[in-house]
């Protein structure tokens, strides 16, 4: 039989026999056919029916003040499907050629409801976690795992999985992790269904609040230039510490926290996690890193405030590899660019204060000699705060990098040790500086009238800058050469002082102190030494030389040259002046004990006496000749 029959035959409608009812088209319209989509969308629409009006805010007290997501997961999970699924009946439809306005205008309703309901969930929720969605929790567990994407990942969790995951996480990552993952569910939900605005909202308003509260438990104002301006620098300075405390804090906890939140809660959408983050932390950061700015633009920063500005240098220096990466956003350009001004403005400041500095060791004007040649005042200033920037020297590289030395001659090759300007502009810099002090000394050590203690004071205070040098990060910038160089220096000024110091009294002896004189001769030599030693004894037991190493050679090098010397012309001749020494004796000095008094030199006057005074508690034996009670 030809197919064409037997669909004839299976499709032909029975011919209705006289006993039946008039034919159904005679008495009324045929109803549309519903296909299978529309009986499954229309089923949709009746489940999520039941579950949305059952959790309708408005349809009870008990939903009023219940949560969904924390009473029943189960149903949360559902309640979530059945809104999915209502969105998709809603286009479904819309899209048919037979919509039913009815249907769209039930499903329409439903889906305000539903809206309602989860934007009351995503606040409570919000509100509810709002100390276990701290910076904190959320970035320490970003770095343990990823957000589950939706919480109809839980579902699909064994329940090892889950005892697992939980076992291995504290109870507050827990809880942050489950809110973090209702919202993400939420979000994705409302964003989806087209309600991702009324979601923003909520979620920008109460994130603002917990961004701004977190700044400004951390310390952090909002100053203005004229506040700053205006302030004592001890208060200032304060500011100054508690900023630097809190920066670090800021930026890779609360900064690096939000942004993490925002971008798992709205992975669905790049551009309102960009919206939301900017919203929420734009100008808590602005306030945070116009701080330093603002302190960068201060009039009147002397030098000794330079530290507490290279401390804010560093600080944002340091982190700018995460303000850069948190702040990546074009949203947020302004941030970074605050960052990088502040560090401008900082840099500006520190070129300043250098100049300052330098200026301030040109101009002291100080004309009293430092007592007893010790080291100045200046010296240590200028040392220790010198030594103290070389404990910035990266900082300070970046800050002088593009601001080269201009001087009108070249200076020495000793002061640069193995470097050169293009290779660290810091020690060129700081070499400079010890030179404008080391040539300020110069002229201070004319001060003095006595030749030699111009020389002693130029040898102790050279000897403080090489020390200096030797104990700090100096030593790595200026290099060994120059520190060589310099300690030869302080050798050459030791010298000196020797020379002019003891010139008088090595010249009291005879050149070949062993050569055969006359008595006369030999009384003549003795009286000569006797005076010129005390002269000397009596002056340089007042002077004084802080530097236990540099005292110690100095007096080892004038014994090494005058006892063996004086010993044998003492032994010579000592007999033939036939009277003891003593007092009012032309031999008062006995060699052993010339290292003695020696050893009274360069400790400054309270430990100095004069000869006189030890040689009438001699003994009358010469070669038992010493002071009482050493």
């Amino acid at each position: 039989m030809p197919r064409k029959g037997m669909r004839t035959l299976i499709f032909k409608s029975p011919s209705p026999s006289p006993s039946n009812s008039p034919s159904r088209s005679a008495t009324q319209p045929s109803s549309p056919r519903r296909s299978f989509s529309d009986s499954l969308m229309e089923e949709n629409i009746e489940i999520a029916q039941t579950l949305i009006t059952q959790w309708d805010s408005d349809s009870s007290s008990y939903t009023n003040i219940s949560s969904l997501f924390h009473d029943d997961r189960q149903e949360a999970r559902l309640y979530l499907k059945s809104v999915k699924d209502l969105q998709s009946a809603m286009q479904h439809f819309l899209s048919s050629q037979d919509s039913s306005a009815e249907k769209l205008i039930i499903a329409q309703n439903l889906m305000q409801s539903a809206m309602k309901r989860l934007e009351k969930e995503f606040y409570q929720i919000l509100s509810a976690s709002r100390e276990y969605l701290d910076a904190e929790t959320v970035s320490s567990r970003s770095s343990k795992a990823s957000a589950r994407s939706s919480v109809s990942d839980l579902e699909s969790e064994s329940e090892d999985e889950s005892r697992a995951t939980t076992e291995s996480v504290s109870a507050e990552e827990q809880i942050s992790t489950i809110a973090m993952s209702d919202l993400k569910s939420i979000a994705d939900c409302m964003i989806s269904s087209g309600y991702g605005k009324e979601c923003v909202r909520i979620y920008k308003i109460l994130r603002k609040s917990i961004v701004d509260e977190g700044l400004y438990l951390l310390g952090v104002e909002k100053l203005s230039l004229s506040q700053v301006q205006k302030m004592d620098w001890q208060v200032l300075e304060t500011k100054i510490k508690n900023w630097l405390s809190a920066v670090k804090v800021a930026v890779k906890t609360l900064f690096y926290g939000e942004r993490l939140l925002c971008e798992q809660v709205f992975a669905a959408s790049d551009s309102i996690a960009e919206s939301c983050f900017n919203e929420i932390s734009k100008e808590a950061a602005m306030t945070l890193f116009g701080f330093p700015e603002l302190v960068g633009k201060c009039k009147k920063l002397s030098p000794e405030k330079m530290f507490r500005i290279l401390d804010l240098y560093q600080a944002v220096s340091d982190l700018w590899p995460e303000i850069e990466s948190i702040f990546s956003f074009e949203s947020t350009s302004a941030v970074r660019s605050l960052a990088v001004n502040s560090l401008i403005k900082l840099g500006e400041a520190v070129r300043t204060m250098l100049m300052d500095f330098e200026s301030a060791i040109q101009k002291d004007s100080s004309k009293t000699p430092v007592p007893a040649g010790g080291v100045h005042p200046l010296t240590r200033y200028v040392m220790n705060y010198i030594s103290f920037l070389a404990d910035y020297s990266e900082i300070l590289g970046d800050i002088v990098v593009d601001w080269p030395l201009t001087i009108s001659t070249p200076l020495p090759e000793a002061y640069f040790g193995c470097y050169d300007a293009e290779e660290s502009p810091i020690s060129i810099r700081l070499a400079w500086l010890v030179l404008v002090l080391l040539c300020k000394l110069d002229g201070k050590a004319e001060l003095y009238k006595d030749v030699a203690l111009s020389y002693l004071f130029l040898a102790n205070n050279l000897q403080y800058v090489v020390v200096k040098v030797r104990g700090s990060n100096l030593k790595d910038l200026l290099g060994e050469y120059w520190v060589e160089k310099h300690e030869s220096k302080v050798k050459q000024y030791a010298t000196n002082y020797e020379r002019m110091g003891w010139s008088k009294v090595f010249a009291s002896l005879p050149e070949d102190p062993t050569a055969q004189i006359s008595s006369d001769q030999a009384k003549s030599y003795f009286k000569r030494f006797n005076a010129a030693f005390e002269e000397a004894y009596k002056k340089q037991t007042s002077w004084v030389v802080p530097d236990q190493k540099l005292r110690d050679e100095l007096k080892v090098s004038v014994a090494k040259k005058l006892v063996p010397v004086y010993r044998e012309f003492y032994e010579k001749h000592r007999v033939g002046m036939r009277r003891e020494c003593g007092e009012d004796s032309l031999v008062r000095y006995a060699p052993e004990n010339l290292d003695n008094y020696l050893s009274d030199l360069l400790y400054g006057a309270a430990s100095g006496g004069s000869v006189s005074s030890f040689s009438s508690s001699s003994s009358s034996s010469s070669h038992s000749h010493g002071r009482q009670g050493r």
